[in-house]
């Protein structure tokens, strides 16, 4: 059964004809992980905060449907959509240095979320808090508690955000990138702890990334996107196995191959870059809203 299912969706640029996400359509079912993946400036994190409710100021929806277990997210009142997804969804963000509060120690950095949206009291919350932070295998949880973010390290930092998105067992989970900022032993750990926990709490993630590698490893399915426009959505092996659109073979091409590290690498070509665009174009045009 689909968790979320993104039908038709378009956000564009605030009073302009500009599009910045185009028809876009998508599901993730209850317990998968799908990917989106594409080049920078290609739409997936916009994807991700339309979804979470925190488009820009200078977006808007213009029109689709973006679903939670069925219910239309866009149909609903401000403070029913924003109590829904206070209830149902959380996100693990790119930056933990920039997400996590410099001013404020951990422990109320998870607890609010218990405490303001389950309605926990403080002592039942803490104490989560800190079974969660064992689960994401921090060392001495009640120290971790005590301290102030630029006290940790930059997995640590990524660890709590883990834990904090998790705290309410909410059923979709947007993961933006969250590995960008470690080095590569730290992310093979964070993977891993995510895919970890996503499986343990059942949670439905969507997770925004740039690398065909991790989409290999964590991903059941994917969306590919260009220019805004999902150009292939489909399981994570067909598209290993036999992607169907040029703009996905030429992707697979240009990922460095590790088992061949003196291959050159293939730069997407123009001519399949002329195409999509062709195609992103074609949608534009006929394309009509007020």
């Amino acid at each position: 059964m689909s968790y979320l299912k993104i039908s038709n969706l378009d956000v564009r640029l605030a009073g302009t004809p500009m599009r910045l996400l185009r028809d876009v359509s998508l599901t993730v079912k209850s317990g998968e992980v799908h990917g989106l993946v594409g080049e920078s400036g290609a739409g997936k994190s916009m994807i991700g905060k339309a979804v979470l409710g925190i488009l820009p100021r200078a977006t808007e929806i213009v029109g689709g449907s973006i679903e939670l277990d069925g219910v239309d997210l866009l149909a609903l009142s401000p403070r029913e959509h924003r109590y829904r997804l206070g209830q149902s969804c959380a996100l693990i963000p790119q930056d933990p240095l920039t997400a996590l509060n410099p001013s404020r120690r951990i422990a109320p950095q998870i607890t609010d979320r218990l405490t303001n949206i389950l309605g926990w009291e403080a002592k039942r919350a803490r104490d989560r808090a800190i079974e969660l932070l064992d689960e994401v295998h921090i060392p001495d949880p009640e120290r971790v508690m005590r301290s102030y973010p630029h006290e940790l390290s930059g997995g640590m930092r990524q660890r709590i955000l883990i834990a904090s998105a998790f705290a309410a067992e909410p059923k979709l989970i947007v993961a933006d990138e969250p590995t960008t900022a470690l080095d590569v032993t730290v992310q093979k750990q964070i993977l891993k702890l995510i895919k970890e926990m996503q499986q343990r709490h059942d949670t439905a993630l969507l997770f925004v990334t740039h690398d065909l590698g991790v989409v290999s490893k964590i991903c059941q399915s994917l969306s590919v996107l260009y220019a805004g426009k999902v150009v292939e959505s489909t399981d994570v092996r067909s598209f290993f196995d036999e992607p169907a659109h040029a703009y996905s073979r030429a992707l697979l091409a240009a990922t460095p191959k590790y088992t061949d590290p003196e291959a050159s690498l293939m730069p997407v070509p123009e001519a399949v870059i002329a195409a999509v665009k062709a195609e992103v174009e074609a949608a534009d045009k006929s394309w009509k809203h007020d």
